[in-house]
C-alpha cells in the first residue's frame, strides 16, 4: 500500500490579492454590458489606503472605474475604518492606455484568414494552458483544492450572515489529503488563518472555527483522531488585507486552477476579456477533460494547448490520462480534436463568454463551480466523445 500527502490553499475574497482580482474582473464585467467586443486587460494593485488600477482598454463604452472598485471593496466588507482599509476612504487611481494596434493586429483578423474574407480571430497572445479533471470529487477536480475552497467560502458566508460576527475579511484555508495507492482516504491537516477583531481570545476563535466552518464542510468520516487542525496558528490575526500585505492582480493561479495538483500556464486570468487565449485556453482545456473524466474514458486527464499570437489554430494539442485512460491517449487526443473546435473565435462562441460573469469566479476558484452556471462545467459533450473513440477504434 503507498500513502502519499498532497496539499492546497485557497484564500477569502478579502485577501488583497483577491480584492485586485475582483476589481479586474468587476470593471471588465461592466465594459462587457456595454461593448461585448471590447479588449480588456485590466491590472489591479492594492496596498495601505490606495488600489491602483493600469493596463490596456479598447471600448466604445465608458465605466467609472473608481465606482466600480470602492463598490468591490465594499461588498467584500472592507466598509470600516477600523480596519485600516474601506472603500469611502481609500485612494483610487486609474493608468489606463489603449490596446497596442499591433496585438489589435493580429486578434481582429487571425494570419490564416488574412488573404480571405473571413473574419477568423487570432490568439490574443501566444503561451500554454492547461485543464484538468479527475474522479476525486463530485465536481471532478482534486480534493486537496475543493475542500481548501469550501472552507474559505464558509469563512466568508459566516462572517457575513454574523455567525461568527468578530471575524474580518482577510482569511486563508489549507487542506492535506492523505491517499491510499492515488484514492483520497482521509484529511491529515486541516490550516485556517482567519483576521478577526481585538480581545477575541484564540480558543474562542478555534472552538467557532471548527463548529461553525470545518464541521460543516469536511465530512466527519474524513476526519480521523490523527487529523492536525490549526487555526491562527501565529496566534492572532487582526492586522490583514491590503494593510498587512500589498495586493496583486494574478498572483493567485494555484488557487484560480487546481492547487497544483495540476499544472498550470503561463499565464493569470483576472482583468482578461476572452481573446486573450490565457484564460479562454484554460476554461476550454478544462471542459475538454472533465467531459472525457465524466464520460469514463479516464479517472484523471490533463489537456494542454499552446498558441501563437495572431494565429488562430492552436500550435499543439496533448492530452495525458496517466495511465488511467479507458483507451489510449493517442486515441483520445484524436477524439477530442473531432469533437472540439480549439480557434479562439469558436471557444468564445460556444462557450458564451463575453458575458459578464467573470467577477463572480474572481474568488473561490474558476473550475468546479457547480454554485454557478458556467458553461465549461457543463458535461454534455459526453455522448459526441464516446461516438468519437468508436469512430476511430473502427477504424
Amino acid at each position: 500500500m503507498s500513502k502519499k500527502y498532497f496539499t492546497s490553499e485557497s484564500v477569502t475574497e478579502g485577501h488583497p490579492d483577491k480584492i485586485c482580482d475582483q476589481i479586474s474582473d468587476a470593471v471588465l464585467d461592466e465594459i462587457l454590458k456595454n461593448d461585448y467586443d471590447a479588449r480588456v486587460a485590466c491590472e489591479t494593485v492594492c496596498t495601505t489606503g490606495m488600489v491602483m488600477l493600469m493596463g490596456e482598454i479598447s471600448t466604445k463604452c465608458y465605466v467609472d472605474i473608481p465606482k466600480i472598485a470602492r463598490n468591490v471593496i465594499k461588498d467584500i466588507g472592507y466598509n470600516q475604518s477600523e480596519y485600516g482599509f474601506d472603500s469611502k476612504n481609500c485612494a483610487v487611481i486609474s493608468n489606463i492606455d489603449e490596446q497596442s494596434p499591433d496585438i489589435a493586429m493580429g486578434v481582429d483578423k487571425a494570419l490564416e484568414a488574412r488573404d480571405t474574407d473571413e473574419m477568423e480571430i487570432g490568439a490574443g497572445d501566444q503561451g500554454m494552458m492547461f485543464g484538468f479533471a479527475c474522479d476525486e470529487t463530485p465536481e471532478l477536480m482534486p480534493m486537496p483544492i475543493m475542500y481548501s475552497h469550501k472552507l474559505a467560502k464558509r469563512l466568508a458566508e459566516v462572517r457575513k450572515q454574523d455567525i461568527i460576527p468578530y471575524l474580518r475579511p482577510d482569511g486563508k484555508t489549507q487542506v492535506t489529503i492523505e491517499y491510499e495507492d492515488g484514492v483520497p482516504v482521509a484529511v491529515d491537516t486541516i490550516v485556517v488563518s482567519t483576521q478577526h477583531d481585538e480581545n477575541i481570545s484564540l480558543d474562542r476563535i478555534k472552538n467557532d472555527i471548527i463548529e461553525h466552518v470545518i464541521n460543516p464542510i469536511i465530512p466527519s468520516d474524513f476526519i480521523l483522531k490523527t487529523t492536525k487542525i490549526f487555526v491562527n496558528p501565529t496566534g492572532k490575526f487582526i492586522i490583514g488585507g491590503p494593510v498587512g500585505d500589498s495586493g496583486l492582480t494574478g498572483r493567485k493561479t494555484m488557487v484560480d486552477t487546481y492547487g497544483g495538483y495540476s499544472r498550470h500556464g503561463g499565464g493569470a486570468f483576472s482583468g482578461k476579456d476572452p481573446t486573450k487565449v490565457d484564460r479562454t485556453g484554460a476554461y476550454v482545456a478544462r471542459y475538454v477533460a472533465k467531459n472525457i473524466v465524466a464520460a469514463g474514458l479516464a479517472k484523471r486527464c490533463e489537456v494542454q494547448l499552446a498558441y501563437a499570437i495572431g494565429v488562430a489554430h492552436p500550435v499543439s494539442i496533448m492530452l495525458d490520462t496517466f495511465g488511467t485512460g479507458a483507451y489510449s491517449d493517442d486515441v483520445l487526443e484524436q477524439a477530442i480534436k473531432m469533437v472540439f473546435d480549439f480557434k479562439p473565435g469558436s471557444i468564445i462562441d460556444y462557450l458564451n463568454l463575453k458575458k459578464p460573469i467573470y467577477k463572480s469566479l474572481a474568488a473561490y476558484g474558476h473550475f468546479g463551480r457547480h454554485d454557478l452556471d458556467v458553461s465549461w462545467e457543463k458535461i454534455d459533450k459526453v455522448d459526441e466523445l464516446k461516438n468519437a473513440v468508436n469512430k476511430i477504434i473502427e477504424k
